[in-house]
């Protein structure tokens, strides 16, 4: 099946939606800025999203629905549960990568009190999927207790997210590495 100019067009202002949304948050959209990095008509991205709380919705179940792909794949390609685990850190380090991004999810996170409520759902299934994701990988490795596995997940998220924050506020991807280190070896990252 053939894509169409306005699928192309969609896809494109999703893309550049996402980085800018990965660099300045939920603030950082902006139709003037995507339409010229799109090379479109700002007035045309209308045509795609009406405004931007659905431009931005968008964008953040995008952004989740790729990293459950992501976090699949991960399972799918780790020789066992402790495998995935000690992989799942560089999720984040790679947004790193890109010129010291930060994980769109955690990045409109910070912006809570302004975000639409469609897309603070969104954001929130972000933290949903990882930490659900993070839970099986756990039993399956059997660590914890059936009963403390979705707090120890929770907590390796917030862990994870957190190191990537404080990596980005020193342009400094070493920073991630060590503290993802530091959380193997003191905890709540297994080893």
């Amino acid at each position: 099946m053939a894509v169409t100019m306005k699928e192309n067009a969609r896809e494109a202002i999703l893309l550049a939606a996402r980085e800018a949304a990965m660099t300045r948050g939920y603030g950082g959209i902006n139709f003037r800025e995507l339409a010229a990095a799109v090379g479109i008509k700002a007035a045309s991205i209308n045509y795609h999203f009406a405004n931007k709380a659905l431009l931005g919705e968008a964008v953040a179940r995008r952004y989740w629905e790729d990293i459950a792909r992501v976090l699949e794949a991960i399972s799918t390609d780790a020789k066992d549960a402790m495998d995935a685990l000690r992989h799942y850190p560089n999720i984040f380090r790679a947004s790193l990568e890109r010129d010291n991004r930060m994980c769109l999810s955690s990045f409109m996170a910070t912006e809570h009190e302004v975000l639409p409520q469609p897309v603070l759902k969104e954001v929130q299934a972000f933290a949903d999927v990882n930490e659900a994701w993070l839970s099986k990988q756990l039993a399956a490795a059997g660590i914890g207790s059936p009963e403390n596995v979705e707090a120890r997940a929770s907590a390796i998220y917030a862990a994870v997210a957190g190191a990537q924050i404080i990596a980005r506020s020193r342009s400094d991807i070493a920073v991630f590495d060590a503290l993802i280190e530091s959380y193997r070896e003191t905890g709540p990252l297994p080893s």
